[in-house]
């Protein structure tokens, strides 16, 4: 018999890993909800008229189908299962979802008249995408989104920085920088150097400016048509320097005339602006002129936040989208905005920097210690009283030496241990170790509890 193993690009996460997974997942979440974000789940699978042409050409490439069961398939050969992209909806109807906004999208146009507008939601859950595993990519993962839809509020990309930096703080992340674009700035410059007819190819393109650099995606746009004197003037365009304000200053200067550069030169100013009036500032912004996020729902502000000094890709992304609910047939136009974290390269970044508190890896603050079978019995009725009081604990459940229990607690990272013996029943005062210290001493039930509150 093979041995088992997992597929490419999943993990398995053992109790070590879960604690630290957790406490970022808490700490998200409490973000959010301050924030007045409400909770959401979808199911794994959507339909694929969900999902296609929702992501362009190369995120459809990377869905998941499934493929339909039963008398379906009796009469499909196998050459036909071999290019997912062939696939017909007799074969394949249903995909596992690629990302969290898609679906958002879907709920909120099929439940329109029972959600409140503005509808601010957050949603953590897997996602997964047929893409090539490597460090920081998987074909499974989790991703932690928060969205808004129903407003055009710049108010909304102010509050996402403000979550971002929030989260970070929680999560002893400081050295981190929020990039922030806007489709409009793009839209202008495709304008400019003639490619504002087809923008798509153009923004896939820039898109990998951080993969394979300037002469490589040179080489791409040439081969599309560009020629060399609208490349020049394009990353002219992309490698403006300086400040935020004279980033600004030098693309309203070339967006005199030109419609879409202006709109996205004034949010991101208003985006900055907001920050200011909400008692903040610009720490960690930087306006990137050459960020440009290859999905195509985008029509404003867009995001992607790295981790600085780690070996990992944008552990953060979203952006504004104006038309998303219109791809399900909804007449109104609902303008959404929203992000998302990547818990799984937050994770690899945390690991890499070794911010992780130790206290997460605690599941149980006590282990209540015995000698025999009667203090045993004695310590169960203990471990009653400190999980009524809320303290987390556990009794070691076989009759063994102190000392293997000790151990047990130590590889568990317990930081305390209560032990019980004859003298501690008879005299109700039980023996407190502190693990770390090694030191020990005697109090009342009620003494111990207060303690371990404190």
């Amino acid at each position: 018999m093979d041995k088992p193993t997992l597929p490419k690009g999943t993990r398995d996460f053992g109790p070590a890993v879960m604690a630290k997974r957790q406490f970022i997942f808490q700490t998200i979440r409490s973000v959010f909800r301050k924030f007045g974000f409400q909770p959401l789940e979808t199911p794994a699978m959507e339909n694929l008229s969900t999902l296609t042409g929702k992501y362009g050409e190369e995120g459809d490439q990377l869905l998941f189908k499934i493929l339909n069961s039963g008398d379906f398939l009796k009469d499909v050969k196998a050459e036909s299962l071999s290019d997912a992209r062939s696939l017909t909806p007799r074969i394949a109807e249903k995909g596992l979802r690629y990302d969290l906004t898609v679906p958002f999208a879907r709920f909120v146009v099929m439940n329109r008249n029972e959600v409140s507008f503005p509808f601010k939601r957050y949603q953590i859950q897997p996602v997964w995408r047929a893409d090539r595993p490597q460090k920081g990519r998987y074909r499974e993962f989790y991703q932690c989104d928060a969205d808004v839809v129903g407003t055009s509020s710049l108010i909304c990309e102010a509050e996402i920085i403000l979550m971002i930096r929030d989260v970070f703080r929680t999560l002893n992340i400081t050295d981190y920088t929020i990039k922030i674009n806007h489709r409009g700035v793009l839209n202008g410059v495709a304008e400019l150097i003639g490619t504002a007819s087809n923008p798509t190819a153009l923004f896939v393109a820039i898109d990998k400016l951080d993969k394979i650099g300037e002469e490589k995606v040179r080489e791409e746009l040439a081969g599309k048509g560009l020629n060399g004197r609208s490349l020049d003037l394009l990353f002219e365009m992309l490698n403006v320097g300086g400040s935020t304000p004279e980033k600004i200053a030098v693309l309203r200067e070339r967006f005199k005339d030109n419609a879409p550069g202006l709109k996205g030169v004034a949010d991101i100013e208003t985006v900055m602006d907001l920050l200011k009036s909400s008692g903040s500032d610009d720490a960690h912004v930087e306006f990137d002129i050459p960020l440009a996020r290859g999905l195509s729902y985008y029509t404003g502000c867009i995001f992607e936040v790295k981790i600085n000094n780690v070996a990992i890709g944008s552990v953060s992304g979203g952006g504004r989208y104006d038309n998303l609910t219109q791809a399900f047939g909804d007449k109104e136009n609902l303008s959404g905005i929203g992000f998302s974290f990547g818990v799984d390269r937050i994770y690899d970044a945390m690991e890499e920097l070794k911010v992780f508190p130790k206290k997460t890896q605690i599941s149980s603050n006590v282990l209540v210690c015995h000698f025999d079978e009667a203090s045993l019995r004695y310590g169960l009725r203990v471990l009653s009283s400190l999980r009524t009081e809320g303290i987390a604990c556990e009794i070691y459940p076989d009759i063994s030496k102190i000392k293997k229990q000790l151990d047990y607690a130590n590889k568990k990272q317990i930081p305390f241990a209560l032990v019980i013996g004859s003298d501690e029943m008879s005299s109700g005062l039980i023996a407190l170790k502190n693990l770390e210290t090694g030191e020990q001493e005697k109090f009342y039930l009620n003494q111990i509890i207060d303690q371990l509150r404190s």
